[in-house]
């Protein structure tokens, strides 16, 4: 069964592993040592993986030697983590984040053009909000 990734808080290490795990599909307790660019011991990195398996992200095989597979994708990942961003940081607001990220950072045309949909987007929805509490 396949846990709720909404919240969730991985450590960076947990991480890590997961990106290696999208990159190569499936890994070795091994492989996986040997790519970590942190380096941590074998029992480590063991842990790290049987941890990610107990939180359903990862799957394990019956094979020996056992293989591991990310079962979760990359944007369900991010997502909790830029959700906890958002709310531990700059406590719920967007705007901080992102006017930090635009001041901060050249932006592409591409990524220019992406923010203004986005924006725009935004304003529909908001425009096609009815008002709370008032009647006709």
């Amino acid at each position: 069964m396949k846990k709720q990734t909404k919240g969730l808080r991985l450590a960076a290490g947990e991480i890590e592993i997961l990106e290696l795990l999208w990159r190569h599909k499936s890994l070795t307790i091994s492989q996986t040592h040997e790519m970590l660019e942190r380096k941590v011991g074998y029992t480590t990195a063991q842990t790290r993986l049987n941890r990610l398996v107990e939180k359903g992200l990862v799957q394990r095989t019956g094979l020996h030697p056992a293989g591991y597979a990310a079962i979760i994708q990359p944007d369900a990942v991010s997502r909790g983590d830029l959700d906890s961003l958002v709310r531990h940081v700059t406590f719920g607001k967007v705007v901080p984040l992102v006017a930090h990220l635009v001041k901060d950072r050249s932006l592409t045309q591409e990524e220019i053009h992406e923010l203004k949909r986005l924006i725009d987007e935004a304003e529909r929805g908001l425009h096609s909000q009815k008002p709370k509490g008032k009647s006709s």
